[in-house]
């Protein structure tokens, strides 16, 4: 069974789209096959291709329609026998759906709908926790001066709650954020790592974290594979195939 491994994490800046590279970098180099996802690249893969129309037309994408588009997901990664597929801050999709302004209760449905449709393969969140104000701030010290304001403002035109007008409502937001998201994978069937104070440990050390906590999920795709042991070490990441 394929290995779906989502990482979100507290914040932008923490360090979700660093541990994605490191992780798909080593397990290819373990001889699995892998898939990684990027962040950006829900605008531009064929599954998603509605998804990313609907946003385009309407600013909004509806539930239904992300489903739909992770169903066409799972179908391509089984059909071409991927092992391991990483997701940068894709699924399960619970802060895109707080910023369109969906509640709790009609979260969990999501999940469940969302669980359901990833029965084919095995889902385990990587949770990067932290400080959101510090991973704020290294996110804008990474994507310049203007980052951080556009980053409110967009917080701040969703109309999110609690409401964002500054860096610090943004941050209680984020709280909020993380707390359903942790919540909304802890009701249901998924596996999930929490790499706790992650803003405080080098890129290296979080990669290392990862590796350990995911030993028991990758130790069923090394048994299918006859690599056991090989895709499980705490290594650092080797090139891709």
């Amino acid at each position: 069974m394929t290995l779906l491994i989502a990482v979100w994490g507290a914040s932008p800046g923490v360090g979700k789209s660093t541990l994605c590279t490191g992780l798909s970098r080593w397990l290819a180099g373990t001889g699995l096959r892998v898939d990684h996802f990027r962040e950006e690249e829900i605008l531009v893969r064929p599954q998603f291709a509605a998804v990313a129309e609907e946003f385009r037309a309407t600013g909004t994408v509806a539930p239904g329609t992300l489903i739909a588009a992770t169903s066409k997901f799972v179908d391509a990664g089984v059909a071409s026998g991927d092992d391991v597929v990483i997701a940068d801050a894709l699924m399960p999709f619970v802060p895109t759906l707080l910023a369109m302004g969906h509640g709790e209760e009609s979260i969990d449905a999501f999940m469940a709908d969302l669980t359901s449709v990833l029965a084919r393969v095995r889902p385990v969140m990587v949770f990067l926790d932290g400080n959101a104000e510090t991973a704020l701030s290294r996110a804008a010290t990474r994507e310049g001066e203007q980052w951080l304001d556009r980053y409110v403002g967009k917080l701040a035109d969703c109309q999110v709650s609690p409401p964002v007008a500054d860096v610090a409502s943004a941050v209680r937001y984020l709280l909020r954020e993380r707390a359903v998201t942790l919540g909304a994978v802890r009701r249901r069937d998924w596996g999930l790592v929490v790499i706790e104070r992650a803003d405080e440990l080098s890129s290296d050390e979080v990669l290392r974290v990862a590796q350990r906590s995911l030993r028991p999920w990758l130790e069923t795709v090394g048994h299918r594979r006859g690599q056991t042991g090989r895709a499980t070490g705490p290594g650092r990441p080797t090139s891709p195939r």
